[in-house]
């Protein structure tokens, strides 16, 4: 597999990093596409990655003052149709029911005619008009504000181009919802999760991200402001790891959201809304993989040390069999990223160096094999995976028992940083300035592109921008699509300096933003 990975991914120069990709979620055992058209089957490995991302992210949310609840998967049409904007920004992706009862009709299982709902129910795309609802019964009093929740569910948004864990029809996500007195208030909200996402990715997924404010054409459907964090893929591409929006009082107003003020006057509450998906699972990949395989940041990863029995169907298979459980054991009473150590020890009936080979593949951060030399001299052999091989040749290490368990969280938190770094390392070094024109633009990006993600190594551009509006905004978009660009946002805390002269326009420029081909 390594070399077939290797002619598949490389950081610079001609690949074809989507089947890399595709072979990568394979070999890892972690999802498969299922019967349903562009959804898929999460298995085991995969999903045991999302319950640590959702275990970890949801202590945050809940430290930061929200309470989980849950919603209806069902939304009725007519609470859609109440948002213009919302409605058109995801009419197109919309699975709706019509039906509530099947009959068998001349031999073949069919909706019954007769049971056709009154009203066609929305299969959940996000939330805010049900929650919205919600909202405008539980909320009467500027004492019921600030109202913050939280929600971890399914969505379904039928999409036409799917791809594994990135864009599927079906995803699982976590979506907060919040309602505000005041604009100052709503938009802090939105702004301290977007700082909480930026951590949370930064020292739990150890990926390196930009946050920023997504131009006027790429808010979230009914939103005033949209921000999001950018993150680069090995492949020079970006995805959009996470969101949060500001929605003024649309959604209010469309929804009857309002409280009684300290003067006694009904007013419209400000609402936000934030989310984040199993997108980040497939951006795991993607940023942190190797010729190998997977490598799965510790903080991650469902089991963090994993122990493998070099057995040979001789007497002494019983001497190592039991020392590896009393390592098993000692390493589960360590702790590492503020956590027990998840620790599995491998007895499967498989070919020692197959199963030493299998967690490669899955990226488990550490990979310990005891043979019986191990045992009598009371020594740890181990391999890391985040740096498994020097040039082609795979890099093992032996300490004492003793002093492996002792470091075993140093070590986890080592990888951990490593991986860190490598990324951090990639995306500061591929970030292009000091375009002057639109030509020079094109030129670096080098063409439409190849839809099949073949081509050469291109980060992003970083540009002066003068935040056109409009009929200007949709020239400057035509003007990307045929590049198979996009804006991904204006990063926060820019220099006030000057900046210049925006390469679309021609106008002053106001801020800067990046642009790049993206997932």
């Amino acid at each position: 597999m390594q070399r077939a990975l290797s002619t598949l991914r490389e950081s610079n120069g001609k690949s074809n990093f989507a089947e890399w990709y595709q072979t990568v979620v394979r070999e890892a055992d972690m999802a498969e596409t299922s019967p349903v058209r562009g959804s898929m089957i999460i298995k085991p490995w995969g999903y045991g990655i999302w319950e640590q991302i959702q275990r970890q992210l949801d202590g945050r949310i809940k430290e930061s003052g929200h309470d989980n609840c849950y919603f209806p998967l069902f939304i009725p049409l007519s609470f859609i149709a109440k948002e213009a904007q919302h409605v058109e920004g995801f009419a197109k992706e919309m699975a709706v029911v019509t039906h509530h009862r099947l009959k068998m009709s001349g031999g073949v299982l069919a909706p019954d005619p007769e049971a056709r709902l009154e009203e066609p129910l929305v299969v959940r795309p996000t939330s805010e008009t049900i929650i919205g609802d919600a909202f405008s019964r539980w909320i009467k009093s500027h004492r019921d504000l600030p109202l913050l929740i939280n929600q971890w569910a399914n969505v379904v948004r039928w999409e036409m181009r799917t791809r594994l864990f990135l864009r599927t029809s079906e995803f699982l996500w976590q979506e907060g919802h919040t309602a505000h007195a005041d604009a100052g208030e709503a938009m802090a909200e939105a702004l301290n999760i977007l700082e909480m996402y930026r951590d949370f990715a930064e020292t739990v997924l150890a990926t390196p991200v930009i946050a920023g404010e997504k131009p006027e054409n790429e808010r979230f459907p009914g939103a005033v402001n949209t921000y999001s964090i950018e993150a680069m893929m090995q492949d020079g591409k970006a995805l959009q790891a996470g969101t949060s929006h500001y929605l003024g009082t649309h959604f209010a107003d469309a929804q009857n959201i309002r409280f009684q003020n300290e003067a006694g006057e009904l007013t419209p509450c400000h609402t936000t809304s934030w989310g984040v998906s199993t997108r980040l699972i497939g951006g795991v990949i993607m940023v942190h993989g190797d010729d190998d395989g997977l490598r799965i940041p510790p903080a991650i990863a469902p089991r963090q040390i994993v122990i493998v029995p070099m057995l040979r169907n001789k007497p002494e298979d019983a001497d190592v069999l039991g020392y590896c459980e009393s390592l098993s054991h000692a390493l589960s009473r360590e702790t590492a990223l503020d956590d027990r150590i998840r620790v599995q020890l491998d007895t499967k009936d498989i070919k020692s160096a197959d199963k030493r080979w299998n967690w490669v593949r899955r990226g488990a951060p550490i990979i310990v094999e005891i043979g019986p030399r191990d045992v009598a001299n009371g020594n740890v052999t181990f391999m890391r995976r985040d740096q498994l091989r020097d040039g082609d040749k795979v890099q093992s290490h032996a300490m004492p028992r003793e002093r492996f368990v002792a470091d075993a969280g140093n070590l986890l938190s080592a990888i951990q940083v490593r991986l860190f770094s490598e990324a951090r390392t990639r995306l500061e070094g591929n970030i292009k300035t000091g375009f002057k024109n639109f030509d020079e633009l094109a030129g670096y990006f080098g063409g439409a592109g190849d839809d099949d993600e073949s081509g050469e190594f291109r980060g992003w551009a970083r540009v002066p921008w003068s935040r056109p509006s409009g009929a200007a905004l949709e020239e400057v978009d035509e003007r990307l699509k045929k590049l198979k660009l996009t804006i991904r946002n204006a990063p926060l805390g820019q220099s006030a300096a000057s900046l210049g002269k925006c390469i679309f326009t021609g106008q002053r420029a106001t801020q800067e933003i990046l642009i790049a081909r993206a997932y």
